[in-house]
């Protein structure tokens, strides 16, 4: 479900070029366990990154280790995340880049207008302006030499925004959201419109560096041989259902784009409204370029989605949130989405329930409605029991997985005070 007053010409233009996924599902809607997924293939439970700040393993499955292995070159430009508690620190080459050859990556930062990444050495690279664009600039810097090697390509590039903080995107954009003259959607309580239009911003001036990078891949030459897929780790309630930020169960958190683009095999305007968990991902993309998928991948490779060609689409995608991810944050939860639903409960009780084809704003709660909320629980339990869930809390998963944790039992995470100085410093404009 779009927004229609967000200005995103350029998303527009390329979901006519390729097929949108109406359906499509962060099945764990916080950063670090969902960009895991999005590598491995796997659900949490498998990859161990049950919350935040938690370092993915090295002996992991991964997109860019079976392709490189297939001969692929393999890039990450942008927010990482995979690392560890040090949201600051260095990624050296090796196995804790997962596979990524080229590298441009910082762990994760959230100063859009002095910002910093590492290549191969300890020695942050600073900037300034708008990090997307700059992470732009370095993703067309790749693409232009990848256009000139005989080697396949796969390139990851993670902008950090829309992300908080909302009140960073670059003044052109935000010029176009007047808050005062902006209508909140019809199940926001008590919204604060500064920070929707932060937010709508945030996605505009993405949109414009989205509209360069395939201005670029056209340039090159690149358009007609290359997948591109526009997608996201999480969504934001922006105040729907009075809630804030991510890790919900409405489908402002967990329901994002996923648009893929490749002429000649996916036909241009595609809808696709079968539930696709993003942990589909990763062995979709390896189904589409002929590579085997690593045994210990849970995901389903489900290329004839995007090519809308004959085959089974999924009834259902799990959703879950395993640990407390911010302060306040909803106790674990467990859910599923289907084509036209979305159920989500606690431990010990159901939470929420709703028609999302009768009631796209999610404004009436049907948990009560005891039949359907039993076929909801049935094919939830399936899906606990295909991923080994006992719905154990976190404090005993925090147990069980070796996971430190503060006295809110949110996963801990810290910045390096050098690094930090030295932001703070450029901040205040005291030179480089």
């Amino acid at each position: 479900m779009g927004q229609e007053l967000v200005s995103t010409p350029n998303i527009d233009r390329f979901a006519g070029q390729g097929v949108r996924f109406s359906r499509a599902v962060a099945n764990g809607p916080l950063c670090c366990p969902m960009r895991a997924s999005l590598i491995t293939g796997q659900h949490p439970l498998r990859h161990g990154i049950l919350g935040n700040d938690i370092r993915l393993a090295e002996d992991a499955p991964s997109v860019a280790k079976s392709l490189s292995a297939a001969g692929y070159r393999t890039a990450y430009i942008g927010k990482w995340h995979l690392d560890g508690p040090d949201r600051t620190c260095f990624t050296p080459p090796g196995p804790r880049r997962q596979g990524f050859e080229h590298w441009a990556a910082c762990n994760c930062n959230h100063n859009y207008k002095v910002f910093y990444y590492y290549r191969d050495t300890p020695d942050p690279i600073w900037g300034s302006g708008y990090e997307p664009t700059a992470q732009t600039d370095v993703a067309l810097e790749y693409l232009a030499d990848a256009s000139s090697d005989s080697r396949p390509f796969c390139l990851f590039l993670s902008w950090e925004p829309p992300h908080c903080p909302y009140d960073q995107a670059p003044d052109e954009f935000k010029r176009m959201y007047d808050p005062s003259t902006l209508p909140p959607r019809p199940n926001c309580v008590n919204p604060d419109m500064s920070v929707i239009a932060g937010y709508y911003a945030h996605v505009t001036a993405l949109d414009y560096e989205f509209g360069r990078l395939l201005d670029g891949i056209d340039k090159l030459g690149l358009a007609e041989n290359t997948l591109v897929i526009f997608t996201s780790d999480h969504g934001d309630m922006l105040f729907s259902q009075n809630r804030g930020w991510k890790c919900k169960p409405w489908q402002e958190s967990v329901i994002v784009p996923f648009i893929a683009r490749w002429p000649g095999a996916i036909p241009a305007g595609a809808v696709e409204d079968a539930p696709f968990g993003l942990v589909n991902t990763m062995p979709t993309l390896l189904g589409l370029c002929g590579v085997d998928v690593p045994t210990q991948v849970e995901g389903e490779p489900l290329p004839h989605l995007l090519l809308q060609t004959d085959g089974p689409k999924p009834e259902s995608t799990p959703i879950y949130l395993h640990m407390k991810a911010t302060k306040p944050s909803p106790e674990p939860w467990r859910g599923i989405v289907t084509a036209t639903h979305t159920y989500a409960r606690l431990a010990d009780a159901p939470w929420v329930l709703y028609d999302d084809t009768a009631d796209p704003y999610q404004m009436t709660n049907l948990v009560d409605d005891s039949s359907l909320r039993q076929s909801m629980d049935a094919q939830l339990a399936d899906w606990l029991a295909r991923m080994g869930d006992d719905f154990a809390s976190d404090a005993e998963l925090a147990e069980r997985y070796g996971i430190a944790v503060d006295e809110n039992g949110i996963p801990r995470y810290h910045y390096d005070p050098k690094v930090m100085s030295e932001m703070w410093r450029r901040v205040r404009g005291e030179g480089a």
